[in-house]
């Protein structure tokens, strides 16, 4: 049976889709020694031969799931290419090539997933299937009620407006304010940058929710694998159940 190169790449733990899509553009896909660069191009995988940059892409038998309490300090990526630390220090040797779902910033912390389940990373990252990321935020200053109810209807950053938002706040000391938030999108440093919109400095984010997942009793610096039960909760909120 033939699936699109870019969800075979992305179930084999190379990428995301969109990852996927621009290795593909860029000419770092073969199929059967030809270089691919049509996006929505098809293979069958148990007869094509694919490579990424020169090494062969296999779907691997064994999916692996980690949640991972990502401290300040650390890049999640897989690699740095000016020597920073990465989220990788901080986890086990695998055999499998596991990778991140979402972001978190290098001054953030919190809950990070990762796994070489590539479609289902590709679904909880994605906003249409709505799954919820909740943070703890600190920042400076007290936004006014006006501000943040703008905020949780949605205001536009650069030309595009934001998803609704669920805000409370949870406390306050001298010159700042902290919030728990809720979202679903997602995009690039988008809690800090719509505090930043209305005028109120993030000092402080961290993760604490994701899909229902929490923390719980993982200290900071460390993982663990996620239980069955765990990866059923997530796959039934974007329809692989």
């Amino acid at each position: 049976m033939q699936i699109r190169l870019n969800k075979f790449l992305s179930q084999a733990g190379v990428a995301s889709r969109r990852e996927a899509d621009s290795m593909i553009a860029e000419g770092k896909v073969k199929v059967n020694g030809q270089v691919i660069r049509e996006l929505g191009s098809k293979i069958d995988p148990k007869k094509d031969r694919v490579e990424v940059e020169g090494k062969r892409v296999k779907r691997s038998e064994n999916l692996v799931y980690l949640i991972l309490n990502k401290p300040q300090g650390f890049l999640v990526t897989l690699k740095d290419p000016f020597g920073r630390p990465t989220v990788t220090q901080l986890l086990p040797a695998l055999r499998e090539r596991i990778f991140p779902i979402g972001r978190l910033d290098y001054d953030s912390c919190g809950l990070l997933l990762l796994t070489n389940d590539g479609e289902l990373a590709f679904r909880l990252a994605h906003p249409r299937f709505e799954v919820r990321k909740t943070y703890l935020v600190k920042v400076k200053g007290e936004p006014g009620s006006s501000a943040l109810s703008g905020l949780e209807k949605g205001i536009y950053i650069e030309g595009k407006k934001t998803a609704p938002a669920k805000i409370v706040r949870i406390a306050g000391g001298p010159g700042n304010t902290a919030f728990k938030v809720e979202i679903y999108e997602g995009r690039k440093r988008e809690v800090k940058r719509m505090f930043e919109a209305i005028g109120h400095k993030v000092l402080q984010l961290q993760r604490v929710g994701f899909g229902g997942l929490t923390l719980g009793k993982l200290k900071e610096g460390k993982w663990r694998f996620l239980t069955p039960k765990e990866v059923d909760l997530l796959k039934k909120q974007v329809g692989l159940d």
